[in-house]
């Protein structure tokens, strides 16, 4: 269940909630949701872990978990599951603040309550600030979209469904089944 305020909101009244507060800023809206249930958890914490290892062995940067606000306009507020900043825009993290820039790449596992926004408006606002690459796994149907920002829109460059490998231009020689990021 979602729960949304009635006013338009922006950043400004976003700040002023408590620290820990389960909200995003979605369109002015503040929408609030119920922590995800367990499978989304080990999605996220799979693809972490996988991740985590090869751009840390390689130096490429690094992953950043949700709950981690990411401000991208000013009616905008989002905390994607997995975010990945490159080695070049790491200096742009403030161990004392939330990320106030673009990240590289935005990972979103689908919850039945936020699906929609992951689909519209979310994608629609991290292509026209300049995220590079946009997954969104979908557990239900068993499948991870990878999106490539091509000008002003998304192209799907894969639509991935087990047994197939997870690889990504993003990270160049990483692969995974994606049997395993469903895994029970």
């Amino acid at each position: 269940m979602l729960l949304t305020t009635e006013k338009h909101s922006t950043v400004r009244d976003f700040e002023r909630l408590p620290e820990g507060t389960p909200y995003q800023l979605i369109a002015g809206e503040l929408i609030m949701s119920p922590s995800p249930i367990l499978s989304h958890q080990r999605i996220i914490r799979r693809l972490a872990l996988r991740l985590d290892d090869f751009i840390k062995r390689l130096q490429l940067g690094e992953i950043v978990l949700s709950p981690m606000d990411v401000y991208l306009t000013d009616e905008d507020v989002y905390q994607p599951d997995l975010i990945f900043i490159r080695k070049e825009n790491v200096h742009l993290l403030d161990p004392n603040d939330r990320i106030r820039f673009v990240p590289d790449l935005v990972i979103e596992v689908l919850s039945p309550s936020t699906g929609s926004y992951d689909y519209s408006r979310k994608k629609r606002i991290y292509c026209e600030r300049g995220v590079r690459e946009y997954w969104i796994v979908d557990p239900e149907d068993r499948t991870i979209e990878i999106m490539v920002r091509d000008g002003a829109f998304y192209q799907t460059v894969a639509l991935l469904r087990p047994p197939s490998l997870l690889e990504s231009g993003m990270f160049p020689g990483f692969s995974m089944e994606t049997e395993e990021v469903f895994s029970i």
